[in-house]
């Protein structure tokens, strides 16, 4: 597909689409969660909603039970997890999230990951970081620490997100 026309292809997405983001943490707290505010932040001055937050324990079912509320109402079109997708022993979002996936987006990793190697070098590859599709949802796993967070949010989820949400709606 030619620039042209990707720019045409997504000229048609929503402008704004309504999110859930979720912090995974066994330390944070909503006044110390700066990557989640972050990407509640960066949403909101795209013109995005945040139709709801939420900060859980790195606990499968804490998260397995999040993202099934969030596939039930209607005001949401895209979950932001951030946290867990390391390979510490406390580290479980991405066996939540990967468990649910329907559709893997296997591109949002992998880029990601090359992103972050240009930046830090070798330690991107303890990185799960992870996308897919989930009961007309799309859903991107990100890494906690804010550089991560901005990284995934300015040059990966925000530029597609609209296109995203429309292509499901194909």
């Amino acid at each position: 597909m030619s620039s042209a026309t990707h720019h045409e292809h997504k000229s048609h997405a929503p402008k704004s689409i309504g999110c859930m983001v979720i912090t995974c943490s066994d330390t944070r707290t909503p006044h110390t969660d700066t990557s989640g505010q972050l990407i509640q932040k960066l949403l909101k001055e795209q013109g995005h909603t945040v139709a709801a937050y939420h900060l859980v324990k790195d606990e499968p079912s804490k998260i397995k039970a999040k993202i099934k509320a969030a596939v039930t109402n209607k005001k949401i079109h895209a979950i932001i997890i951030n946290g867990g997708t390391g390979i510490s022993r406390r580290d479980s979002t991405f066996e939540a999230v990967d468990a649910m996936l329907e559709k893997r987006l296997v591109g949002f990793g992998e880029v990601f990951r090359y992103l972050t190697y240009q930046d830090v070098g070798s330690p991107a590859i303890m990185s799960r970081a992870t996308a897919g599709i989930i009961k007309g949802r799309v859903l991107f796993s990100t890494p906690g620490s804010e550089n991560a967070v901005r990284l995934a949010m300015e040059k990966l989820i925000l530029p597609e997100l609209g296109h995203l949400v429309k292509e499901l709606t194909k």
